[in-house]
C-alpha cells in the first residue's frame, strides 16, 4: 500500500509538470483553485460555483540573481484542512470561526533554489503567500520583482482608486490613499497617474459575480504593494512603491531574511456583493505581534478640528469638546495639530485632568517625521525615532493621554512600514492606542496590533471642509467605502457632520448637500472602533432631540456585520449587531427617491424606531411594529441624498 501511495504521488508530480493541474477546494466545495505549471512558469485560477472569476494568473519571484518564477518544476505538496476561531473586538464581526484547506507546493529551479508557494481557499476566500527556503549561504532575498498577478475575464469592469505620485499633493505629503474612485470602468483605461491603483481594489465580472484584492499581514519585513497598470485583456500585476516615496529613504523593493515569507494576497469572491462586505479573511490568516500592555477601550470622541479647523486649537475651544464630550457621554476628545505651540505641554497636563475629572479621555496628534513632507504642523520630531517616541509617549502615559494620531505618512516601503509597526509597539508599551492618518492602508493590522485602532486611508470627512465638489460628491463616496475601503479594514473617516454649513459659525462654510439622517447612517455604515465624529457644541441645540439621543446611544464596536442590499455607488443597506443591539442603515446617492424593501428576520417579533427623511429632508423618527410583518419585512423610502435608520428594541 506504501509503494502504491508513493506511485500515486510520484505520477502526480510527472503529470502536474507536464501542464496538468492541482486543485484545492473550498470548505463546502463551491470555491475551487487551480494551480498549472506550464513550461516552468506558474499559474493559477479560480473558479465559484462553476462560473470562472480569474483566469489564468502567474506567480512566482525575481530577484537580482535568482529567477523563482521560470524553469521550475514541483518537487512535493500537500492539502490539509486547518481551523481556528479568534475574538476581535475592533473589527466587523467580534467572534470568527475560520475553516480552510491549505494547499503547500514545494517548487524548485534548475539552480536547485526552492519556493513554497502557500495557499489558503475558505469559503468565498483566498490567501497566498511565498515561502523562500535559505538556500547556501545567502541570508536574505532582495525582491526586484513578483510575478504575481491577477487576470480577469474581458467582461469585468472595474472600481479603482488611482496611486498617486511620490511627494505630490499638499506639502507634498501623498501617496496617502486619498483619491477617488471610479465604479464601473472598463479594463484597460489608464489611471489618473499612470502609476497603478492602491489596495482594495474590486472587480464585477459581470453576472458571473463580484472580485476584492487586496493584502494582509505586512509588517516592517515587507513592503505595502499595489497593484499596476491593467491591460485591455484584464491583467493586473502586483507591484512595489515608487523610488521616490518618502523622500527618496529606503529600497522600493523589499529585502527578506532567509529563511522568510512575503504577505498574504487576499481576493474574496461571490456571487453577490454579501461575500465582499462581510469578509474576514484580512484577519482569519494574520497573528498577534505582541500582547497588549493592558486592557485597552475603545469608543466615541470629539474633534473641533474637523468642524472649527486650526483656530480651534487653543485651551478654551479644547474645553469646550471636552465639555461635549461628557454631554454625550464619549469616552474621547481628540487635540488635532499645532497643540504643542498653541496650547503648550503645561496647559495640555491642565486639560487632560480637566478631561479625566469628567469622566474622558484626552487623545493628541502628531506629526510622523520632520524631513519626508513639508508639513509644518506640530509636534513634530517625536515619531520617527525611537527615543523621541519613548520620551513623548512617557509623558502622555504620566499624565493620563489615551492614544495618538500619527499623520503624514507619506509612503509604502518597507521602511516605512516598518516605522508604523515601531509606532505601534512603542505605543503599546505605554497603554496608547493609536490612529494613523495621512497614510497606508491597514493590512490585517487590527489583529496584528492590539492597540491599533484605525487609519484613514480614504478621501475622508476634512474634504467636505475644503471644497464643495466633495460635498458634492458624499453620497456617491460613501456608499462605495463599505465594498471596498472599509470592507478590508478599519476606517478613520470622522463622519456624521450635523452642521449645515462646514465652518465653526455654521453659516458660511461649504454646503452639506445630505440629509441629518444620512449623516447618522454613516455611523453604522463606517466601522472602525474609535469614531472621531464631526459634531459640535451648537448640535446640542439646534438638532431635534432625537438626533442626539441616536449619537449619544451609537456603539463603535460591532458583533456581527450583514450586508443586505446596495451597489456600489449607487446604495447600501446593511445591518450591524452590538450586543442584543441591531441597527439598519441605508443611504441612497442615486438622483430620484429609492424605495427598498427589506426583509429582517434579526428583527422578527420586534418593535423598532425608524428615523427617516421628511419629503423636505428633516430628519424625523417613528415607532414601527415587525410582530405582525410577515417575514419581518418592511419598506424604506430613502431620497436622494438621504437616509434611513431602523433601531431594534
Amino acid at each position: 500500500m506504501k509503494d502504491l501511495f508513493l506511485l500515486v504521488q510520484l505520477l502526480t508530480l510527472c503529470l502536474f509538470s507536464q501542464g496538468q493541474t492541482i486543485t484545492v477546494t473550498s470548505p463546502d466545495e463551491n470555491l475551487v483553485v487551480s494551480l498549472t505549471l506550464n513550461e516552468g512558469k506558474l499559474f493559477y485560477n479560480a473558479s465559484l460555483r462553476g462560473n470562472e472569476l480569474l483566469e489564468d494568473s502567474p506567480l512566482g519571484l525575481k530577484g537580482e540573481a535568482v529567477d523563482l518564477s521560470s524553469s521550475l518544476k514541483l518537487t512535493d505538496h500537500k492539502i490539509v484542512p486547518i481551523a481556528h476561531s479568534y475574538n476581535e473586538p475592533k473589527i466587523k464581526q467580534s467572534s470568527v470561526e475560520y475553516k480552510a484547506n491549505q494547499l503547500i507546493g514545494l517548487f524548485e529551479n534548475e539552480a536547485g533554489q526552492k519556493l513554497e508557494v502557500i495557499f489558503q481557499v475558505s469559503d468565498n476566500n483566498i490567501a497566498f503567500r511565498y515561502h523562500v527556503p535559505q538556500v547556501g549561504e545567502p541570508a536574505n532575498f532582495k525582491i526586484a520583482e513578483e510575478a504575481t498577478g491577477f487576470k480577469f475575464p474581458k467582461i469585468t469592469t472595474t472600481f479603482l482608486t488611482p496611486q498617486a505620485p511620490a511627494m505630490s499633493g499638499w506639502m507634498k505629503t501623498k501617496p496617502s490613499y486619498e483619491e477617488k474612485y471610479i465604479a464601473d470602468q472598463a479594463m484597460g483605461v489608464p489611471s489618473e497617474y499612470g502609476l497603478g491603483y492602491t489596495f482594495p481594489a474590486l472587480f464585477h465580472v459581470g453576472d458571473r459575480g463580484w472580485v476584492l484584492v487586496s493584502e494582509t499581514g505586512v509588517n516592517g519585513l515587507y513592503c505595502g504593494s499595489k497593484l499596476s497598470e491593467g491591460t485591455n485583456e484584464g491583467f493586473f500585476q502586483l507591484a512595489f512603491p515608487e523610488q521616490g516615496e518618502n523622500n527618496g529613504l529606503g529600497s522600493a523593493q523589499p529585502t527578506i531574511a532567509l529563511p522568510g515569507y512575503t504577505p498574504w494576497r487576499t481576493i474574496t469572491l461571490g456571487s453577490t456583493l454579501k461575500s465582499i462586505v462581510e469578509t474576514t479573511i484580512s484577519f482569519d490568516v494574520v497573528k498577534p505581534q505582541y500582547l497588549p500592555s493592558k486592557t485597552y477601550t475603545f469608543g466615541r470622541a470629539t474633534w473641533s478640528w474637523l468642524e472649527w479647523q486650526d483656530g480651534s486649537i487653543n485651551f478654551d475651544d479644547q474645553k469646550r469638546f471636552v465639555d461635549l464630550s461628557a454631554a454625550m457621554g464619549y469616552e474621547f476628545t481628540l487635540v488635532d495639530n499645532w497643540w504643542d505651540s498653541r496650547i503648550g505641554k503645561e496647559k495640555i497636563e491642565e486639560l487632560a485632568q480637566y478631561a479625566a475629572d469628567k469622566n474622558v479621555g484626552l487623545c493628541l496628534w502628531y506629526n510622523s517625521n520632520g524631513y519626508w513632507n513639508d508639513a509644518p504642523q506640530g509636534p513634530k520630531n517625536s515619531m520617527n525615532s525611537a527615543t523621541g517616541r519613548k520620551k513623548a509617549m512617557a509623558w502622555m502615559q504620566q499624565i493620563g493621554i489615551k492614544g495618538i494620531k500619527v499623520d503624514f505618512f507619506g509612503g509604502d516601503k518597507q521602511e516605512t512600514m516598518k516605522l508604523y509597526e515601531d509606532i505601534l509597539a512603542d505605543a503599546n508599551d505605554y497603554g496608547l492606542v493609536v490612529i494613523f492618518h495621512g497614510c497606508t492602508l491597514p493590512r490585517g493590522w487590527e489583529r496584528m496590533y492590539p492597540n491599533f485602532v484605525g487609519s484613514e486611508a480614504v478621501l475622508a470627512s476634512e474634504n467636505l471642509i475644503f471644497t464643495q465638489e466633495a460635498n458634492d460628491a458624499e453620497a456617491y463616496n460613501a456608499t462605495l467605502h463599505p465594498f471596498i475601503r472599509n470592507a478590508v479594514g478599519s476606517m478613520d473617516f470622522g463622519p456624521v457632520l450635523l452642521n449645515k454649513r462646514h465652518d465653526k459659525a455654521n453659516k458660511n462654510g461649504k454646503i452639506r448637500k445630505t440629509t441629518e439622517t444620512f449623516q447618522l447612517a454613516t455611523a453604522i455604515l463606517f466601522q472602525t472602533p474609535v469614531q472621531n465624529f464631526g459634531i459640535t457644541p451648537n448640535n446640542l441645540t439646534d438638532m431635534p432631540s432625537h438626533v442626539i439621543d441616536f449619537m449619544k446611544d451609537i456603539p463603535t464596536t460591532w458583533d456581527q456585520t450583514v450586508f443586505l442590499d446596495g451597489y456600489p455607488g449607487k446604495y447600501v443597506v446593511l445591518a450591524r449587531r452590538h450586543g442584543e443591539q441591531w441597527y439598519v442603515a441605508a443611504i441612497n446617492a442615486e438622483n430620484q427617491t429609492k424605495t427598498i424593501e427589506l426583509s429582517l428576520p434579526m428583527l422578527k417579533n420586534h418593535q423598532a424606531k425608524l428615523l427617516s427623511d421628511t419629503s423636505t429632508g428633516d430628519p424625523q423618527i417613528e415607532s414601527v411594529s415587525l410582530k405582525k410583518k410577515k417575514g419581518a419585512k418592511i419598506k424604506l423610502t430613502v431620497p436622494a441624498g438621504g437616509g434611513a435608520i431602523i433601531v431594534g428594541q
